[in-house]
């Protein structure tokens, strides 16, 4: 048992799920993983992933014994001040993935696994300690067939079998042989072994690999807390004083005073420095006046081209790579293409796990729609302090046909939602490229919006983009209106403004490139040249989008009207122009509320 677990049983939160893994723990650390615990995020390190992260304090008794915390720093457990949270974080550099919404550990350790094995080519491999409860969760059997199918023999999963969950048994109890035939199904190797007995572990953990190993540990929760011992009500609770200090001293008298201390095996030094500094489209895009494309397929030529000039550039795709067009990576570039299936929960903690410790450029990609599928994923990225880039295609009314089970009207509101987040939404093909080339250089989450129909090229190719920089592309010395579009409705902005003209009406129009964060800066200097008159229209739903991001930008500024065109209702299939003048965001609609809002300033004066 680990010395310094008895220490943290004073202020621990979640003893009795710290006791039923505390064997493995200390098998995995001091007998099975190859690690420099002086450099936790050494590159060629076993990895290990905790899913189920209410256990934290057990990872961090583990880290103190290994010396790479102080043993007093356990007592700081949840403060306010201290590196050790409730649940795992990577501000605690021994930790690569944030834990504690359960079902998504082993998914990161997929990525961090295929990576290893494919990528870097390493001897490195991964653990991931999964609860009994956490095997409920749909995301966790997402990640069992994906590991199995990529044959990830460097991948072990721990399945903690306590039996009981928060407030209720786990559905399968101790029927260890029911999850052993589970996981037998899903492609792995399964073993069923006592967790609290050393030698069976050590045993198992030992023997060579050649497909995923499921290790089914049946344990007792609060083991070696007697009056907790597989029993109900004790989950997330601390021990009353009077019972921590008599378990306390019970496990110091069980602890054989020894000068020999354990320490893991140093790892093999066989993955490859990476650097991921600069990642550089080598010359500007090609698109010539006149050309059409969609945004969608503008992406898909990007992230090849990207990746023809950066080996560590990866693509992963949910099954529709004909549409978001990362085909095109897959045709150039084949063993760093992942596809992962109509799984798009796992796709992204996938994403997360091939991105850690800075080893690849990460892009996924789907249907703009299908990302709120993985938004707890998502969610947890940020908290991870990821650095992932997610494209989502089709979105909007304007995808037609489709209908709406198909068209991404929630995406924007949905990433910038995210603090870490950085949202493009590039209008053309030489903006799309930019954003591309943009988001494998930003830090954190970044979303690029694309389209479905074939519009014009708006930008000269040497035109320069930054993120939080928006364009000003039409524009006259006497603009009455200020309307801000993006993607397809920047487009039909601009078909508005030709209109116009013939009625001499001008307006200024507006192309935001980053939605997050917003260009205030410039769409209050334009907008003020209109008299504060601003007209936003998007292909999304009212809620959440580029209309409440210029209302959020606006908001102090005096003598200001934001009049906003938005998708109001649940949409229906249809060609794309007939949904976009259905919903009121086509041109004629544009032109429409340009009259208006003259209109209402002539009559307010």
């Amino acid at each position: 048992r680990l010395h310094s677990f008895s220490s943290l049983l004073c202020v621990c939160v979640h003893p009795t799920s710290c006791c039923s893994v505390a064997e493995v723990m200390s098998v995995l650390f001091f007998h099975t993983m190859k690690y420099r615990p002086e450099d936790p995020r050494n590159p060629n390190n076993d990895r290990f992933i905790l899913s189920k992260g209410h256990a934290a304090p057990v990872l961090y008794a583990v880290w103190a014994e290994t010396g790479y915390l102080k043993e007093n720093e356990l007592l700081n457990l949840r403060k306010v001040d201290s590196i050790l949270e409730g649940h795992p974080v990577p501000k605690q550099q021994f930790v690569d993935v944030a834990t504690g919404s359960l079902g998504q550990g082993l998914g990161a350790a997929c990525g961090m696994a295929y990576t290893g094995k494919y990528f870097d080519k390493a001897s490195y491999r991964v653990f991931c300690l999964l609860g009994d409860g956490e095997l409920s969760e749909g995301s966790v059997w997402e990640a069992m067939a994906f590991a199995s199918y990529y044959q990830l023999d460097n991948l072990v999963a721990i399945l903690d079998i306590n039996r009981l969950g928060q407030s209720d048994p786990a559905p399968l109890q101790h029927h260890v042989e029911k999850y052993q035939r589970r996981c037998e199904a899903f492609g792995w190797h399964a073993i069923i072994v006592d967790g609290h007995s050393v030698e069976e572990l050590c045993k198992v953990l030992s023997q060579p690999r050649h497909q995923p190993l499921a290790i089914i540990a049946k344990t007792i929760k609060g083991k070696g807390i007697p009056a907790a011992e597989d029993k109900m009500g004790w989950h997330g609770k601390p021990l009353p004083k009077d019972m921590a200090d008599s378990v306390i001293k019970e496990l110091q008298g069980r602890i054989i005073s020894c000068n020999k201390r354990l320490y893991p095996a140093p790892p093999n030094e066989d993955a490859s420095p990476v650097s991921l500094r600069n990642i550089r489209m080598p010359s500007a895009p090609s698109y010539k006046s006149g050309d059409k494309i969609a945004t969608r397929k503008a992406y898909g030529m990007a992230l090849a081209k990207l990746g023809r000039y950066n080996d560590h550039v990866v693509a992963l795709d949910g099954d529709t790579k004909n549409s978001t067009f990362s085909e095109l990576f897959k045709n150039e570039h084949p063993n760093r293409y992942v596809e992962c299936y109509i799984a798009e929960q796992n796709m992204v903690s996938v994403a997360i796990g091939c991105a850690v410790r800075d080893r690849n450029v990460v892009f996924a990609s789907t249907f703009a729609t299908f990302f709120s599928r993985a938004y707890d994923q998502l969610r947890m990225a940020a908290i991870s302090e990821s650095n992932i880039n997610l494209c989502g295609s089709h979105c909007g009314v304007s995808i037609g046909e489709d209908g709406p089970s198909q068209m991404g009207l929630e995406d924007l509101a949905m990433f910038r939602a995210i603090p870490t987040a950085t949202v493009f939404y590039p209008s053309d093909g030489v903006s799309t490229e930019k954003a591309v080339e943009l988001s494998a250089n930003t830090k954190g989450l970044c979303f690029i919006r694309t389209s479905r129909p074939e519009n014009n090229i708006i930008y000269n190719c040497n035109e320069d983009f930054h993120v939080g920089q928006a364009k000003v592309v039409y524009k006259t010395n006497d603009d009455h209106v200020t309307v801000i579009g993006a993607g397809v409705t920047l487009h039909e902005a601009l078909a508005a403004a030709e209109q116009l003209k013939k009625e001499r009406i001008n307006i200024r129009v507006i192309d935001p490139f980053t939605i997050k964060p917003l260009d205030s800066k410039t769409i209050i200097d334009n907008a003020r040249a209109t008299r504060g008159r601003i007209i936003t229209v998007e292909d999304h739903y009212y809620e959440g989008g580029l209309g409440e991001a210029v209302c959020s930008a606006v908001v102090n500024e005096t003598g200001f009207n934001v009049h906003r065109l938005a998708v109001s209702q649940v949409p229906r299939s249809g060609k794309p122009h007939e949904l976009l003048r259905i919903f009121g965001i086509d041109r004629d609609a544009i032109t429409q509320a340009v009259r208006k809002v003259l209109s209402s300033s002539a009559n307010a004066k």
